[in-house]
């Protein structure tokens, strides 16, 4: 199953090829996607983006993931996070959004079998 390429970002949006929904913040992964709802586990600029929040990332199959941490790189990413993934055997890359669209979206088109979580804000 391969990860579905971000179709469109500007600030406060985002859009996923074959998918009617338009995002706020999103997580994508080899064969879907669905709202970032920060909510779910009580993240925030800071402390940041949570183990928690990638989790689901990895379950669905993600061998890479990618990191949008906002237009203006507010959203953290504490090391907790990154060595979460490291010990599941998963890449990771922590990007200003819009850097982190592209990157993702290179490696979509590769076959990579990557996820992402972006933050389409500051």
């Amino acid at each position: 199953m391969s990860s579905p390429e971000i179709a469109s970002l500007s600030w406060g949006r985002m859009t996923v090829k074959g998918c009617s929904t338009t995002y706020k913040d999103c997580k994508v992964w080899p064969g879907g996607s669905r709202t970032w709802d920060w909510r779910e586990t009580g993240t925030d600029h800071f402390p940041g983006v949570q183990p928690a929040d990638v989790e689901e990332v990895v379950q669905k199959g993600a061998k890479t993931l990618v990191i949008g941490r906002g237009m203006s790189e507010a959203l953290q990413v504490p090391s907790s996070t990154v060595d979460y993934l490291k010990k599941h055997g998963i890449d990771v890359m922590v990007l200003q959004t819009e850097k982190a669209v592209k990157e993702y979206n290179a490696l979509a088109s590769k076959g990579v079998k990557v996820g992402g979580v972006f933050h389409s804000t500051c």
